[in-house]
């Protein structure tokens, strides 16, 4: 039968949250991993990141922008319908999941989302209350309507700050205005940085980090399509390495991410021709090794 949609909500012209019932998935799911979404048998297999898990519930909570025909699909389901699929959770936990509470009460952590990251980030800022620990939160979006999951972030985060690009809400500029000013005028001092958005935000956002000196975490759960490694959408090129960020990640070094060479390729993945393109320019390398599709790392 599959899983049942529990409730649906409506947060902005084309975003939606729901949580589906999921038991299973929900005793598991750690901050930062992801879950595969097939809604009929011939649906396509849509990667979301876990948004929220309630353990005693059973369900776990999804947020995902209309941008395709299955997204669409999924956006008209109703509560009480069922996915066929909901597989999960995959991926990689957050990296602070592993690390010394100690350590990390000594550390100052800003979480940094933008547009549909904001879904993404609220788990692993929830993570960090429930065990006690302190987070201040930037949340982006291109206008005020755009804004999501404020009150919720509120509850879980010591400061959130918003910014909208238009300056309709909030501070007047983009998320790298924001951090700057935080941290030159109001002498914010951060240990880490954690930013989920846009690739190009995050890329700009790194590099503002990297001049501010901040060590820096992102999510490319952006690029991801299968969720297996097979199809070869989010192999990135992080430093000297190969990744494939369904597999390996979605988390990783942000300062080490070649953002141009992964947005160039998610341009080219489009098109069934710079697919093949892709295939034949990155040889072996085009699949991750695991896949079971013979490629190497």
């Amino acid at each position: 039968m599959g899983s049942k949609i529990v409730s649906k909500k409506q947060l902005t012209d084309n975003i939606y949250l729901m949580d589906i019932e999921a038991p299973r998935v929900a005793k598991s799911a750690k901050p930062g991993q992801f879950v595969i979404v097939k809604i009929d048998e011939k649906g396509e297999r849509v990667p979301l990141t876990v948004a929220d898990y309630d353990r005693e519930k059973g369900t776990v909570t999804i947020v995902f922008q209309t941008v395709g025909a299955s997204t669409k699909t999924l956006s008209l389901l109703k509560e009480g319908d069922y996915i066929r699929d909901f597989v999960g959770p995959l991926g990689q936990p957050s990296e602070f999941v592993k690390e010394d509470i100690k350590e990390l009460k000594d550390k100052n952590i800003v979480f940094i989302a933008g547009g549909v990251g904001t879904a993404p980030v609220y788990p692993q800022v929830k993570w960090f209350k429930e065990n006690g620990l302190d987070a201040d939160v930037i949340i982006g979006s291109r206008t005020k309507d755009l804004v999501i999951l404020e009150d919720e972030m509120k509850s879980v985060a010591k400061n959130v700050y918003v910014g909208t690009d238009d300056g309709s809400y909030g501070f007047n500029g983009r998320v790298t205005d924001l951090l700057k000013h935080l941290v030159q005028d109001e002498n914010k001092k951060y240990d880490h940085a954690v930013v989920i958005g846009p690739m190009i935000m995050m890329k700009f956002m790194c590099m503002m980090t990297k001049e501010l000196n901040i060590p820096t975490t992102v999510s490319l759960n952006t690029i991801m399509v299968d969720g297996t490694g097979m199809c070869g959408a989010c192999r990135v090129r992080i430093g000297d390495q190969i990744k494939f960020a369904c597999v390996d990640g979605p988390e990783f070094d942000g300062h080490l991410v070649d953002f141009d060479e992964a947005m160039r390729r998610q341009s080219m993945y489009k098109t069934q021709e710079g697919r093949a393109l892709l295939e034949f320019e990155e040889g072996d390398t085009h699949h991750h090794s695991n896949c079971g599709c013979g490629g190497t790392k």
